[in-house]
């Protein structure tokens, strides 16, 4: 198998469209308005390379993809129509169900899929939670002084004990690495507290994902369609958009290099693909462009679904090759120059006006330019997509879980793992300090001092004697936890070496900080 049937023609359509499978990493575009097709479209691509023995990720965002767990079995009248339409474009309409593992960022409808916060890193960090330059600023130093201090940060609490920490000792750590202000780390502690309110903790932790569990085949040598259910997921965007686009990197930094195989080692289907770019800033929009140039050369293709191709930025836009796009509406005159700025990206075919085809096709059927040999854009042609082998709409809730239960992932990803890491040894720092002071105020030879209300860090506290206690006598000098920290950067200054952690936001194109 070396070619995917998109779809054909009959009377008034153009030949049969094939997405050839050494272009499959040259990425694509499914476009189209609501109730155009897409979903359909990318059923039917993903069961072609699944059958060529490419893994597929995908989010689900309306709770209508686990269908191709389960074979098609389509009401009489809708099997009707499917036989019609495959008699006519000539194809093989064979009902089956494919490999399919469901993923979950919750672990309710699929296994849970995690990253650690370090593996997240502080850009995309402060992309989901909306932070300015400068609260980014001080998240970078937070990530820093973890890097520098040996406290991995795994989870959202790793971060939140982190952020205390720094607030308690601004004054030290501003003198290393300049201006850390209270007020900005307030508010990057009340956004991760939306954030912990949105659910969105359950994202952060251990065990993280292993991309060789995206990238596996079937013993009959299927490619595995990995199905994440984003329906809650969506109604977050930033969430969505952002664990995406860290996946995306995360596939970028880890695979090696393999030039031009003869077909994708995983095809990446980003739904809902504005989200991504909707008020990012110009160096995310670069970055993104840069990998979406790269990561087709370590034999990944990325396909964006966007219900308009002028969502998505023209450098992006600009590389994807494979195009399947469904009828446009042309209600307003912004609608009729988003048309036919799309139709002019097209090669033209000189049997009919291409801007006219987009506004004109039906439900099922699109406007397709696949690459040819050597790498040629196909000439625009009208086609009827084929119809998909596996259920249209979801499977039953049974059916999914028996499906999630078999996969054999279950021991490995279902249950959480809280291993030490930054929030545990800060607590066990503030124990450590305060107990010399504690065990120095409990003394019989002296009169207990008073001590004003601990500052806090997971349980270990801070203490400060009160102005008007009276002091111990005699007691042995023990440093603070802050004079401790002082200390520790004094030593460091001239010998670190900024072990920064390998975390990653699209490899080394972002500038490890």
């Amino acid at each position: 198998m070396d070619a995917i049937f998109a779809g054909g023609g009959g009377e008034g359509y153009g030949t049969a469209q094939n997405l050839l499978l050494k272009y499959g990493n040259r990425h694509g575009l499914i476009a189209g308005a609501t109730g155009t097709g897409k979903t359909v479209t990318l059923q039917v691509l993903a069961e072609g390379f699944s059958l060529a023995g490419v893994p597929v990720f995908m989010a689900d965002v309306k709770g209508d993809l686990s269908g191709v767990g389960a074979p098609g079995n389509p009401a009489p009248k809708l099997q009707e129509a499917f036989a019609k339409r495959a008699e006519t474009i000539h194809c093989d309409l064979t009902y089956r169900q494919f490999p399919v593992c469901f993923w979950d960022i919750w672990g309710k409808l699929g296994h849970p899929i995690r990253a650690t916060v370090a593996e997240m890193g502080p850009l995309l960090l402060a992309r989901m939670l909306e932070l300015n330059e400068v609260q980014e600023g001080v998240l970078n130093v937070a990530f820093r002084l973890a890097d520098e201090e040996n406290l991995p940060i795994l989870d959202l609490k790793d971060l939140q004990a982190l952020l205390v920490f720094v607030a308690d000792h601004a004054e030290q750590i501003s003198k290393r690495y300049g201006l850390v202000a209270g007020t900005s780390v307030g508010a990057i502690q009340r956004q991760l507290l939306v954030l912990e309110n949105q659910g969105g903790a359950a994202i952060f932790g251990e065990p993280a994902l292993e991309l060789a569990d995206l990238m596996r085949c079937d013993a009959q040598g299927a490619g595995v369609i990995n199905v994440l259910a984003a329906e809650k997921l969506m109604l977050t965007p930033q969430l969505y958009a952002t664990f995406l686009l860290w996946l995306l990197s995360e596939l970028f930094e880890t695979l090696p290099e393999v030039g031009d195989p003869d077909k994708p080692k995983l095809v990446f289907f980003f739904d809902e693909a504005h989200l991504l770019f909707k008020d990012a800033p110009k160096a995310l929009i670069s970055k993104v462009e840069q990998v979406a140039r790269l990561i087709r050369s370590k034999g990944v293709g990325v396909y964006f679904i966007s219900q308009n191709p002028a969502d998505i930025p023209e450098a992006i836009l600009g590389q994807l090759c494979n195009r399947v796009q469904h009828a446009l509406r042309a209600f307003t005159p912004k609608d009729q120059k988003d048309l036919e700025k799309a139709a002019e990206t097209y090669r033209p075919n000189p049997r009919f006006d291409t801007a006219t085809a987009i506004r004109e096709v039906g439900t099922g059927e699109a406007v397709t330019s696949f690459l040819e040999d050597k790498g040629v854009p196909g000439v625009v042609e009208r086609t009827l997509i084929r119809p998909p082998q596996s259920q249209l709409g979801p499977i039953a809730p049974e059916a999914r879980a028996a499906v999630v239960a078999a996969s054999g992932l279950g021991a490995k990803y279902d249950t959480a793992v809280d291993r030490d890491s930054a929030y545990e040894r800060l607590q066990a720092r503030a124990a450590g300090a305060a107990a010399p002071v504690t065990a120095a105020a409990a003394a019989p030879a002296a009169p207990a001092p008073t001590y004003s209300s601990a500052r806090r860090i997971g349980g270990g506290a801070i203490g400060a004697s009160s102005p008007s206690a009276p002091r111990a006598p005699a007691a042995p000098r023990t440093d603070s936890l802050g004079d401790a920290f002082a200390k520790s950067f004094a030593r460091q200054i001239g010998t670190q070496t900024g072990r920064a952690v390998v975390r990653g936001l699209l490899g080394g194109l972002f500038g490890r900080r």
